[in-house]
């Protein structure tokens, strides 16, 4: 059997473990193991397992994951949430559909302090939920907004599909933090169109609207400014070069500890969930970056990557042709493989493609996020949306999954304009750099 085979045959059984619900890293890393024996030597691959593992787990730069990680579930457990939906509200809420805008506002703000779709999309949905469903919103806007807004939480930084990619593709983590930015302000400012044309269109789904006053929208500002802060110190601080990503990571989990001491909104118990979330969180990440680190280098000694970028290379003159295949593929792999694990699972193969059509990899690193969280919310798995389904059990899951149609749409439009103006994703990073 040629090597080519044997990493096909590869991939056939890692998929069939994942199916069979094995743990994504060890399924990994018993194909990578077991590849590697095949392919070169037993006492090799055995010297391949132990020194992956060893340098993944003592990698500097991944301090980055616990860090930002602990943040976010601080956030979480002080009820930060409920002071960014509420100066969201008080941005947005005068629009038609404001309390699903505020939400789509909010999840943004959120995602800049966890890094997680699914954090953001319950911890929002826990807040905005009760009070779209008070006022009378339609079940499919309002779940709609709570699940695509919760896909913001892997684009805006901190981002925890960004830190995978750019230890898989040894890219800069800053670099690609920066490139999230103002696709992630864009692909918000669409989440907001999307829902006023629904509103516009249906008017009974966007409820009642609330008539605040201004008194009560600087009241709501100013009681988010120090969350806010959290957010601009931290990415501030990368894009101005005061902090690295780690050191970023770090102030920013102690700022948010301070936070919720002085507020009193932490209790004990509040913390050790934070810190049990937190190291729950980060040994499934490693985990599955071990998982990948033993398998990349099978999936090397295959000679796959080489035919299979020679076949698609070879299929169209026109890279962007070439591209959209790519895209589609990972559209329609995103439905039903959960899109970190998709990522670490194809870019040893997909990477060398992209890099031999000459396209910026830091560019490509967005839009690949970007697709995969349209995995997110696509059906049949849409994890956000089981996720939205356990915030408002009395929605249908089918009523959910036709809210997010709008969302949807403003994601293939957010890909086209990234396609179209790399600028958007490049702008800040060569800015820094």
């Amino acid at each position: 059997m040629s090597p080519e085979m044997i990493g096909v045959l590869g991939f056939v059984v890692l998929l069939s473990l994942i199916f069979l619900r094995v743990p994504v890293g060890i399924a990994m890393l018993g194909v990578g193991l077991a590849g590697s024996a095949v392919l070169n030597s037993p006492n090799a691959a055995l010297n391949i397992m132990t020194g992956q593992v060893f340098s993944i787990s003592t990698l500097y730069s991944l301090s980055v994951l616990p860090l930002f990680i602990l943040m976010g579930n601080i956030a979480s457990q002080a009820g930060l949430s409920r002071d960014l939906y509420n100066a969201a509200y008080a941005l947005v809420g005068h629009l038609k559909g404001g309390l699903a805008s505020a939400t789509i506002v909010g999840c943004a703000g959120f995602a800049a302090l966890s890094g997680s779709s699914i954090a953001s999309a319950v911890t929002m949905g826990q807040v905005a939920y009760p009070e779209m469903k008070r006022r009378a919103y339609g079940d499919r806007l309002s779940t709609g907004a709570i699940a695509a807004g919760g896909t913001l939480g892997i684009l805006l930084p901190p981002s925890t599909g960004f830190v995978l990619y750019a230890i898989l593709t040894e890219e800069s983590i800053g670099r690609l933090f920066m490139a999230g930015v103002l696709p992630g302000l864009l692909l918000t400012a669409l989440f907001v169109g999307a829902v006023t044309l629904v509103v516009h269109f249906n008017p009974a789904a966007g409820g009642q609207r609330l008539q605040d006053e201004g008194g009560h929208r600087r009241v709501a500002l100013m009681g988010a400014l120090p969350v806010l802060s959290i957010i601009v110190i931290t990415i501030g601080g990368i894009y101005l070069g005061i902090f690295t990503p780690v050191e970023a990571a770090g102030v920013g989990a102690f700022l948010a500890f301070v936070m919720a001491i002085m507020r009193r909104r932490l209790t004990i118990k509040g913390f050790v969930d934070a810190v049990r979330g937190t190291m729950e969180t980060t040994g499934l990440c490693f985990l599955i970056l071990i998982g990948a680190m033993v398998f990349s280098p099978f999936v090397a000694l295959s000679g796959l990557p080489t035919a299979l970028s020679g076949v698609i290379l070879g299929y169209s003159s026109s890279p962007y042709v070439v591209l959209a295949l790519i895209l589609v593929l990972y559209l329609f792999l995103g439905m039903i493989i959960e899109g970190l694990s998709l990522m670490v699972i194809t870019l040893p193969i997909v990477y060398p493609v992209i890099i031999g059509l000459g396209f910026d990899p830091i560019w490509f690193g967005v839009i690949m996020v970007l697709v995969l969280e349209m995995g997110l919310i696509s059906p049949p798995v849409g994890v956000n949306c089981f996720v939205v389904k356990s915030v408002a059990p009395d929605v249908p899951l089918s009523d959910i999954f036709r809210g997010i149609m709008p969302f949807w749409l403003a994601m293939i439009l957010c890909i086209i304009l990234l396609v179209a103006v790399p600028g958007i994703a490049l702008m800040l990073p060569n800015a820094m750099f």
